[in-house]
């Protein structure tokens, strides 16, 4: 499976992703609540998300999904970060996956690109089960990341 391939190729390529999507977390006028983040508690939760995506998107419902995410939800909460931006933050990292696997998926072998040394063949239909596979993941990780937040809330209330 095609799809399979472009997940271990963004585990193998994390610590790039990673810097990237901290950097637009910290940057973007939606996100501006992780710059009172500690970078080192960002890239540790990106690098959890991002090296460990196979495993995760296999069980979106896993406990281990679940815990990582309510706790994640209910340290935002306790940093003060609006769930409005916790929610585009999941956007932005869903995009950056999604760009990732755009410019390194070729759509159509008959087009080869010899730019990066790492790009992968991949039909619509991959590109498509990918993108659909990512974002059930994201919704799932979304709902428990709100849930984490709400409960923390309810909790010092």
């Amino acid at each position: 499976m095609i799809a399979a391939k472009l997940i271990d190729l963004i585990e193998i390529h994390s610590d790039q992703l990673v810097r990237d999507i901290a950097r637009d977390l910290a940057a973007n006028d939606r996100t501006r609540g992780f710059r009172a983040v500690p970078p080192a508690d960002l890239e540790r939760r990106l690098v959890e998300i991002v090296q460990h995506l196979g495993n995760w998107i296999g069980a979106p419902r896993a406990e281990r999904v679940r815990a990582e995410f309510l706790e994640w939800g209910a340290r935002r909460f306790d940093q003060k970060i609006p769930l409005s931006e916790i929610v585009y933050a999941i956007i932005i990292v869903k995009q950056h996956l999604r760009r990732f696997a755009s410019d390194h998926g070729l759509i159509d072998i008959s087009f080869p690109r010899v730019d990066d040394d790492y790009v992968l063949p991949m039909h619509l239909h991959a590109l498509q089960e990918f993108n659909t596979t990512i974002g059930r993941f994201f919704d799932e990780a979304l709902h428990y990341l709100a849930s984490g937040y709400e409960g923390e809330a309810r909790r010092q209330s």
